[in-house]
């Protein structure tokens, strides 16, 4: 059986270089393809040794038409303007996208759902096995429990990523409001400052930590009167996502047209 032909964007990135070494030491895929945007400074440098490892004869550009060329799958870690045109470029080309960028608008999210009508589109805030079973959980914990529970999310990562609350945070925060049968953006608490009044029954706040070279942890609290429930996952390796990404490329290559998740990837749509 061939390999299938993969290209990384944001190749310069954390979450780049991880997918890159992940890719060339292993034996699934082919580099078909890196990219980075305009300006950057990995641009013209291979792609191996950006990734800390020997030589692999393939330059990081910034021409998407000429790197996804005769590719099975793209897997996007850029940024939300990069990851919406690139869905946009790959519509209706047959090349699977997955998409593990965060920070997306409603109006990027309502563009990527257009694109997904005309390729095989696969977004999550996180490709963990860990996290989407935590969703799960959430989602599940949400239903069981009512509004006299007041669910919270807390999230703590590096001292240099750009959005809050994270893509993960959100996602956990989506399958609580599953859960309870209310949209997120109708009860979400991003911000508390100031005398803000008692907390309002069925909202779910969020509480967004910076610092360090913290991976990724997240915590969502259920807490109700005189008790508490606490579910927790603390990422250790950026690797967890890598090979989260890199399976929901091995499913989406091939599939029909659609929006998909990690919870379709793993299986979990029915747990």
């Amino acid at each position: 059986m061939s390999k299938l032909r993969i290209v990384i964007t944001g190749a310069g990135g954390r979450m780049g270089r991880t997918l890159l070494r992940a890719v060339l030491e292993g034996d699934a895929f082919t580099l078909a393809g890196a990219l980075e945007h305009e300006g950057s400074a990995y641009l013209g440098q291979d792609a191996g040794q950006v990734a800390g490892l020997p030589f692999a004869g393939l330059s990081i550009g910034s021409d998407v038409a000429e790197a996804v060329r005769g590719a099975d799958v793209v897997v996007d870690f850029s940024s939300p303007a990069a990851s919406v045109r690139l869905a946009q470029h790959l519509a209706g080309s047959g090349i699977a996208h997955v998409i593990g960028t965060t920070g997306f608008s409603s109006e990027d999210l309502a563009a990527i759902a257009v694109a997904a009508e005309r390729t095989a589109i696969v977004r999550s805030g996180n490709m963990s096995l860990g996290v989407n079973l935590l969703a799960v959980l959430t989602r599940k914990v949400a239903a069981v429990l009512d509004t006299s529970f007041d669910i919270e999310i807390v999230e703590m990562h590096h001292a240099r990523k750009v959005d809050a609350p994270s893509g993960t945070a959100l996602l956990l925060g989506e399958a609580a409001a599953e859960g309870r049968g209310i949209a997120l953006d109708d009860h979400a608490v991003r911000v508390r400052d100031g005398h803000t009044g008692s907390r309002r029954a069925g909202d779910i706040g969020f509480a967004t930590l910076r610092g360090g070279s913290v991976v990724g942890e997240h915590v969502v609290i259920f807490a109700g009167p005189a008790e508490r429930i606490e579910l927790a996952h603390k990422a250790e390796d950026r690797s967890i996502f890598a090979n989260g990404a890199l399976a929901a490329a091995r499913w989406a290559a091939g599939k029909p047209a659609g929006l998909y998740s990690m919870v379709d990837v793993l299986g979990l749509a029915d747990a």
